[in-house]
């Protein structure tokens, strides 16, 4: 059917020992969307894109991929049905090329066995078209990953999870440490990448980089979700006031003029 999830999260709960690290969480995400998951830090987070990404397994609930229901076993099973995670290390190695970095584990061969040897030539001209279609136009495909700024690295792991034929792509803290440019250029490239189809998972805590990508947003807080809101029924302030904490904020300000007032 048209309208499937390309995943879907139903009931999701992970425990560890006594710790609960998520409760009853649910979350799709669909064609073409940008899926936004927001929450501080220690909101469950991380723990759900794990579970996602095949590094833990639910202790409750269901993970359903194309409408059918999934157990990942490894962080493999994710990649072999299209869900690719870019974490916020990257998983990339400085002092390697762009070309070397790219196809990492999947490098280009020509020459039978066991004459086999890495074909540069075309994978210096795969990664500088992948990345060009993304927007960014690389110097030198050769030039080390650790000379380039931190947008343009974000873009090396997006194409080749992209090429290697991600249908969904999880952003872990994409816009974090990078300035104001350099997390535009990275935002457009999600927006873009929704645009040809992908469904994207923005992982922040940054209601001003999500806000004028997303189409959805899932809001955590302490492992619970506060809900799944359109972009049209959620006006920035009232995220700025889910993420904030806008109750605790206004009882610690009706607590702070007690104690003044006896002072």
């Amino acid at each position: 059917m048209e309208d499937t999830p390309l995943i879907e999260l139903r009931a999701i709960s992970k425990f560890f020992g006594k710790v609960i690290a998520l409760k009853d969480v649910s979350l799709t995400v669909r064609k073409g969307e940008v899926m936004c998951l927001l929450g501080d830090n220690g909101a469950g987070k991380s723990t759900l894109i794990k579970c996602l990404s095949g590094v833990h397994q639910p202790s409750k609930g269901d993970i359903y991929v194309d409408g059918e229901k999934t157990v990942f076993e490894s962080p493999r099973d994710p990649l072999d049905r299209g869900i690719a995670t870019v974490y916020q290390d990257l998983g990339l190695v400085p002092l390697m090329s762009i070309t070397r970095n790219f196809f990492m584990g999947r490098e280009p061969t020509r020459y039978p066995w066991p004459f086999r040897i890495f074909d540069e030539e075309r994978a210096n001209q795969i990664a500088t078209e992948k990345m060009l279609e993304i927007g960014i136009d690389i110097r030198d495909p050769g030039q080390a990953v650790g000379t380039l700024s931190g947008g343009e690295r974000q873009t090396v792991a997006i194409a080749k999870a992209i090429y290697f034929g991600a249908k969904v792509l999880i952003l872990d803290e994409p816009t974090s440490a990078l300035g104001v440019h350099q997390a535009s250029v990275v935002l457009k490239i999600i927006v873009n990448a929704a645009e040809a189809g992908l469904g994207v998972i923005l992982i922040t805590h940054n209601v001003h980089h999500a806000y004028p990508v997303g189409n959805r947003f899932t809001v955590l807080n302490r492992g619970t979700s506060l809900g799944t809101y359109e972009k049209a029924e959620l006006p920035r302030e009232k995220l700025l006031s889910m993420m904030a904490g806008g109750e605790e904020l206004e009882q610690l300000e009706i607590e702070l003029k007690e104690m003044n007032k006896k002072n």
